[in-house]
């Protein structure tokens, strides 16, 4: 059976879709991804290029309304990854079954150089690749004991 997972943040534009193209790639027909954001701001072009450097294109990927989704849709998963939509996010117990916390530092926030932006962006791309591996992991070793 198909699970239908959300990751929710603030601006959709970094965590939450990386964590949505991750998901995609590394859960293959087993999960529908989706992401959404509190008030959307479009991609991050950081999180573009830090993707594309581990092969998944993000590039056609949107930033979505928590509206257009939730409500409209049922999640197995709803998964918060910031700490701002962890205390502002609506009511979303109607709309999944689980919700998770896995915060993540914003990226986009740290200031410095190019470089050192990009650093912090593959940091939190990488952080979230290992927690997307671990959660596929244990949640098949769930299923099999169930």
């Amino acid at each position: 059976m198909v699970k239908n997972v959300i990751f929710l943040c603030t601006g959709n534009s970094a965590r939450s879709q990386m964590a949505e193209a991750f998901l995609r790639h590394l859960g293959g027909d087993r999960y529908n991804a989706y992401s959404a954001g509190m008030e959307p701001k479009g991609l991050n072009p950081l999180a573009v290029q830090v993707m594309k450097e581990v092969g998944i294109d993000i590039s056609e990927q949107r930033s979505k309304g928590v509206k257009e989704l939730m409500g409209r849709l049922h999640f197995d998963d709803a998964i918060i990854v910031c700490r701002r939509v962890e205390d502002d996010c609506p009511n979303i117990n109607a709309d999944a079954k689980r919700i998770h916390r896995w915060i993540f530092d914003d990226p986009a926030r740290f200031e410095g150089t190019e470089e050192e932006k990009l650093a912090r962006f593959r940091e939190v791309r990488d952080q979230i690749k290992a927690r997307i591996e671990l959660w596929l992991a244990e949640t098949a070793e769930a299923e099999r004991v169930n």
